[in-house]
């Protein structure tokens, strides 16, 4: 099967929950998943169920904790640095017929990594593996190398009104 390149980016709500819609989506037919979460380093509620499924969907985290705003420190760019380098490994193992790069363009967009880095990826990608990037701030010339991007707009959010993170909805 060929596989191809993925964005959901923009600053709506979704990115991360699409890639896992199709995750559970590829696991169900029986390819095999890798997502890679970075910044993330915290229980989120879909890693409760994703491991009850780590016979077909592998999920590590790349991150210290979940920093949308800070300034990097040293350890937040060794840990993207690191998750990075475990991407490519697993893109050249061919073990996976599905790796999802989430919050990639986060860390790139925070400088934890390079534009190049993610153009890199998407590079070493072997033809059969589809290959999704998500978060805000995609780099344009990344997305001029995906084969499709959505951009998820913000149109009406309940955050606005004061609502706070709600955990199984947001976390």
């Amino acid at each position: 099967m060929q596989g191809y390149v993925q964005i959901y980016t923009g600053d709506g709500k979704g990115k991360t929950t699409a890639a896992l819609g199709l995750a559970l989506r590829a696991a169900g037919a029986g390819l095999r998943v890798y997502i890679g979460q970075f910044i993330k380093n915290a229980a989120y509620s879909e890693l409760n169920i994703l491991t009850r499924l780590a016979d077909l969907i592998t999920v590590e985290q790349f991150g210290r904790g979940c920093m949308l705003v800070t300034t990097p420190e040293e350890a937040d760019i060794e840990a993207a640095r690191a998750g990075l380098a475990t991407l490519k490994a697993v893109l050249r193992s061919k073990k996976y017929d599905l790796v999802v790069a989430d919050e990639i363009n986060v860390a790139c967009a925070l400088g934890l990594l390079g534009e190049q880095d993610l153009l890199d990826l998407i590079a070493e990608r072997p033809e059969s593996v589809e290959l999704v990037l998500t978060g805000r701030g995609a780099p344009e010339a990344v997305m001029a190398q995906a084969d499709l991007v959505t951009d998820m707009r913000a149109v009406k959010h309940y955050y606005d009104q004061g609502v706070q993170v709600r955990k199984g909805i947001e976390v």
